[in-house]
């Protein structure tokens, strides 16, 4: 697109030219044997070294937030030089895929939050600024300190991760009790827990759910 945009309408004719509207759900997010490599390595590295005593020491870390202050534009221009490695269906700037999720909230007609929160939920990865690798910041989250479900895209890169040789974490509740609370749960460290401490203060708490869980 050249030149600024003079209506919104405009932006909806520029997205309807860029995406195949014929394409099925079913055909996104397919971690198979033929991902690319740097998908699958992504995983691998993930898998292996995601454990309870990783996740609690970056919870420890980061969540303090004392890192550095960073307006919204700054982070998204920031993050606009990273490209997510585990994700198989797109190469789209961080811009873009932010401006993407939060037009696509607004032209479905939801309230001003829910666009707010479409805008910032991947701001978290500006963790990758202290130096963090992608597969402690991005990819999908799953719990720890229990037994990982075979739903779990690349479930076998799990055998080399430590807790696999920890008997009380490898059984069906692990370190948790029955009906205790998904906010009891440790998933596994990255930008949606990230980014969930920076905004808990000031989203309400159906936006929380969807920056905390979306990649969950």
């Amino acid at each position: 697109m050249q030149g600024p945009l003079e209506s919104l309408e405009q932006w909806d004719d520029f997205v309807k030219d860029r995406y195949d509207p014929t394409r099925a759900k079913e055909e996104f997010r397919q971690h198979t044997p033929d991902a690319p490599s740097v998908v699958k390595e992504f995983y691998r590295q993930n898998h292996a070294n995601q454990t309870v005593d990783f996740v609690l020491q970056k919870k420890r870390e980061f969540t303090s937030l004392d890192k550095k202050r960073m307006g919204v534009w700054e982070a998204m221009e920031y993050l606009n030089t990273l490209v997510d490695d585990s994700d198989p269906d797109t190469d789209l700037s961080q811009i873009e895929h932010l401006l993407q999720t939060s037009e696509a909230i607004r032209k479905d007609g939801k309230p001003r939050w829910f666009i707010l929160a479409g805008l910032v939920h991947d701001l978290g990865k500006i963790l990758c600024l202290w130096g963090e690798p992608q597969w402690a910041v991005v990819g999908d989250t799953f719990p720890v300190g229990c037994a990982w479900s075979d739903k779990i895209v690349y479930h076998d890169y799990f055998a080399a991760n430590p807790d696999a040789r920890i008997p009380e974490y490898q059984t069906r509740l692990g370190i948790y009790s029955e009906g205790g609370g998904l906010y009891k749960v440790h998933l596994s460290w990255g930008h949606d827990e990230y980014m969930y401490h920076v905004t808990r203060d000031y989203l309400p708490e159906e936006a929380l759910y969807m920056i905390r869980y979306h990649s969950f």
